[in-house]
């Protein structure tokens, strides 16, 4: 096998790899390696085929980490509107769906290009079909085996992780960048599937069957954090964004508590129905508030029947109740098969916020989804990526100069 050099190797061509490359570039020769067989799959799958790129309204507090201050700094210094500078500037149409999530008109696919075009232009060298087979710290930096389509040994001056986390491992997801971190004695911290739909016991979920396909407007909460986004009942259990954003938060063992139609003075709507019909029974006046098959579900599970004109204030303020806040006790979630993306990685603690260097190896760096910083659903992963991606980078190429 032949030996190679180059300032700069990165494990993984997703978002964050990509980005640091273009900005390693200035500082010396780029090489990124990925098993997969085209750059950006996981870009190329989101938000439906169109890529919910970046949110505007990003900010450290859209994130979990045991370090809640650790993404301020790339988040500050690369920011959403630095991206959509970018995404502009190839001409990239795009629209704001609802909450600052920004997708393409056109394609994710856009993106990509975008961001191998740019590569290109700064002259990195891409190897897709490509594995890493060791990574060993020498004097000058680190010894790098390949194997796969783009097999050799080379020697390189920065080496940087950004493998992402574990989720979708059909997509050829793993927890290399964890065990890479683990052999240069990096903390990690716990990992687990999150942005990722919840499942129930079969009591609960027999249930949930009846009323696959339907969606509502939730607030959904679990401990302090909550979430006002729809709701979507499924084969499995629950989906939707509201239960996505929540997984993140839940643990085995929490009740998560639902409350349909948040704000809205459903006690009110059904004192006017009431009133201008009392002979309407309560399933068909809920129905006409709430998905006819879920208002049917909840009454005929609580036994609200009979005419609604026969239902006293007292009644309807106690059915009102129910609807906005009850309880479900998940049993555990579709695992990273499903997730959005890993919660949890490798711990901050040591790494530079600034560079996203390892504190404790030279010229070793963590960028994206393998570190411990997770965003909401909504653009917000994407933009770490972007930020972190730029950090490194920049470091990389500041520190070569």
């Amino acid at each position: 096998m032949s030996i190679d050099a180059f300032d700069t190797v990165i494990l993984g061509a997703g978002a964050a790899g990509m980005m640091c490359a273009i900005h390693a570039a200035r500082g010396g020769r780029v090489l990124v390696i990925d098993h997969a067989k085209a750059p950006g799959e996981k870009i190329r799958i989101s938000g439906g085929g169109r890529c919910n790129f970046t949110n505007t309204g990003t900010t450290a507090r859209n994130f979990l980490s045991n370090n809640p201050h650790f993404a301020k700094s790339a988040l500050g210094r690369y920011t959403p509107q630095d991206f959509v500078a970018l995404v502009e500037k190839h001409g990239i149409a795009y629209h704001e769906k609802t909450l600052g999530q920004l997708f393409c008109d056109h394609s994710a696919k856009d993106i990509i290009a975008m961001l191998t075009g740019e590569m290109a232009r700064a002259g990195c060298a891409l190897r897709l079909s490509t594995t890493l087979e060791s990574l060993e710290r020498v004097d000058d930096g680190f010894a790098v085996v390949l194997g796969g389509e783009g097999a050799g040994s080379l020697r390189c001056r920065h080496f940087v992780v950004a493998s992402g986390g574990k989720s979708i491992p059909k997509m050829g997801a793993s927890g290399l960048g964890y065990q890479i971190a683990g052999q240069f004695g990096l903390a990690v911290t716990e990992t687990r599937p999150a942005l990722v739909p919840l499942t129930f016991g079969e009591d609960v979920l027999a249930g949930f069957r009846e009323l696959a396909g339907v969606a509502a407007e939730a607030r959904v909460s679990c401990g302090k954090a909550s979430f006002d986004e729809a709701l979507l009942f499924t084969h499995r259990g629950l989906s939707g964004p509201a239960i996505l954003q929540i997984s993140s938060y839940w643990r085995e063992k929490e009740p998560v508590t639902i409350a349909l139609l948040p704000g809205r003075d459903l006690f009110a709507a059904l004192r006017a129905s009431r009133q201008e019909n009392g002979r309407r029974s309560l399933p068909n006046a809920l129905g006409e508030i709430l998905p006819k098959r879920l208002a049917a579900f909840l009454a005929e599970s609580h036994g609200w029947a009979g005419p609604i004109g026969d239902a006293g204030d007292k009644k309807l303020a106690a059915i009102a109740a129910t609807i906005q806040g009850f309880d479900v006790q998940p049993i555990g979630s579709e695992g990273y098969r499903t997730a959005e993306v890993t919660l949890g990685g490798v711990d901050t603690a040591g790494l530079n916020s600034k560079t996203m260097a390892a504190r404790a190896v030279e010229g070793l760096y963590f960028i994206g989804e393998v570190v411990d910083v997770t965003g909401w659903l909504g653009g917000y992963n994407f933009q770490w990526a972007w930020s972190s991606g730029w950090a490194a980078g920049t470091a990389i190429a500041e520190r070569s100069a």
